[in-house]
C-alpha cells in the first residue's frame, strides 16, 4: 500500500536545494529562499531530518580557521548536486549570485561534519547548475545543465572515478538525450535513465524556445552507449525541477514545472523499465501541493519529500513570479503494512526545528 503518512510543517524553507540519505537521517545542502541575501559570501548551509525522532537540526558553520581552510567549504549556493559515496557526500555544481556558477568538488565527512576538497585530476566539467548527479558503484556521473562559460545547455555526461578521483568526459556511442538542464537521472540496474527537465527547440542555446521532453532517454554505463528506445503509451506531461526516485526496479518522478503550458504539478508517475510503460500512481493520504524545485530522499520503504516552491494561492498553478517557498515535509510510505498511522504535525512548528549547537 502506498501512502502519504506524514506531513509537517516548520522544517528550513529551501529551495533548489540538495540532499541526500545517510542511515535514517537525510542531509539537506544549500538552495536558496526568496528574499534572503545570496551577494553576501558565506557557508553552505546544512540541515538534518531524523527520520525516527521527525525533528530537523541544523549543523552550526564550520571553524575554518583562515583563508586557506575557508575554501575548503562551499559557499551558499542552490542548483547543485549532492551524492553519497560510502561516508562521504559529494557536492558538485550549483551557482549563487556572486560568484556565478562553481566546478569545484566538495566533500563533506559525515562522520565528522568536516569539510575537504579532494585532489582531483583529469578533464574537469566546465561549471554549471540544473545538472543531475548519479552513482553507479564508485563513479558518480554528472549529466546535463547550464554551462556558464560556453552559456547553453549541455547534453554530455562525465564521469568522475571517486576511487582515484580522476574526471572523464565519456565519449558516449548512440544517439543522445537533448540538451537539458533541471531533468532527472536515475540508475536502476547498471543504465542511467533520464527524464525530463527543460532544452531548447533550436539546439543547445537559450532562445526562449523553451521544450519539455516526456519521453525517457536510457544510457548504459557497461556499454557506453545511449540506448535507441521503444515509444511509450501513456506518458507524464513534460516538466522540469521534479523529484525521481527507483523503487523495486521501477522509476518514479513527482511535481515540476512547464513553463509552456504554465503549471505545477503533484501527480506521482511509475515506469516499468521491463514493460517500458507509465503508470500514473494514486497514494492515499494526503500528498504535497503542485511545487517544483522539491528535495526526495529514500529511507528504508519511505520517500521524504521536502521544500520547493509554489505559485501563491491567489495565483492559481502557474505564474512563474508570483512564487511561495515551502518549510513542509511529507512522508510516503511503500510498506505494505500500516505500522505507521498518519500523522498531519502542523504543531510541530516551533517544536521540530533545534539547532545542533544547543
Amino acid at each position: 500500500m502506498l501512502r502519504w503518512t506524514v506531513h509537517l510543517e516548520g522544517g528550513p524553507r529551501r529551495v533548489n536545494h540538495a540532499a541526500v540519505a545517510v542511515g535514517h537521517k537525510v542531509y539537506s545542502f544549500g538552495g536558496y529562499c526568496s528574499g534572503e541575501d545570496y551577494e553576501t559570501l558565506r557557508q553552505i548551509d546544512v540541515h538534518v531530518f531524523n527520520t525516527v525522532s521527525l525533528r530537523w537540526t541544523k549543523l552550526p558553520p564550520v571553524r575554518t580557521g583562515g583563508r586557506e581552510h575557508a575554501r575548503e567549504v562551499p559557499y551558499m549556493r542552490y542548483g547543485h548536486t549532492a551524492v553519497l559515496v560510502e561516508e562521504t557526500v559529494l557536492i558538485w555544481g550549483g551557482r549563487n549570485d556572486t560568484e556565478g556558477a562553481c566546478n569545484v568538488l566538495y566533500a563533506f565527512d559525515v562522520s565528522q561534519h568536516r569539510w575537504f576538497t579532494p585532489k582531483i585530476s583529469g578533464t574537469v566539467p566546465g561549471a554549471r547548475d540544473g545538472h543531475s548527479a548519479c552513482v553507479l558503484g564508485k563513479a558518480m556521473y554528472i549529466f546535463g545543465g547550464y554551462e556558464q562559460l560556453a552559456d547553453c545547455f549541455s547534453n554530455e555526461i562525465h564521469k568522475l572515478d571517486t576511487s582515484s578521483m580522476c574526471w572523464s568526459l565519456v565519449s558516449a556511442r548512440g544517439t543522445p538525450a537533448r540538451w537539458r538542464d533541471f531533468h532527472s537521472a536515475t540508475i536502476i540496474g547498471t543504465k542511467m535513465f533520464v527524464f525530463g527537465g527543460r532544452a531548447d527547440r533550436f539546439g543547445p542555446f537559450h532562445s526562449n524556445n523553451e521544450i519539455y521532453c516526456n519521453k525517457i532517454k536510457i544510457f548504459d554505463t557497461e556499454t557506453n552507449c545511449w540506448l535507441n528506445t521503444p515509444s511509450a503509451q501513456l506518458l507524464p506531461e513534460g516538466r522540469r525541477s521534479h523529484s525521481a526516485f527507483a523503487y523495486n526496479g521501477e522509476l518514479y518522478i513527482f511535481g515540476g514545472y512547464n513553463a509552456r503550458l504554465d503549471r505545477h504539478f503533484n501527480d506521482l508517475w511509475k515506469f516499468n523499465p521491463e514493460a517500458f510503460s507509465w503508470k500514473k500512481v494514486e497514494p492515499k493520504g494526503k500528498g504535497p501541493c503542485p511545487r517544483r524545485r522539491q528535495c526526495c530522499c529514500m529511507v528504508g520503504d519511505r520517500i521524504i519529500l521536502f521544500g520547493g516552491t509554489s505559485p501563491c494561492p491567489e495565483q492559481g498553478m502557474g505564474d512563474e513570479f508570483n512564487l511561495m517557498d515551502h518549510s513542509d515535509l511529507y512522508l510516503l510510505d511503500f510498506s505494505e503494512s500500516d505500522r505507521l498511522s498518519v500523522m498531519s504535525l502542523p504543531q510541530y512548528h516551533n517544536e521540530c526545528f533545534k539547532s545542533s549547537a544547543e
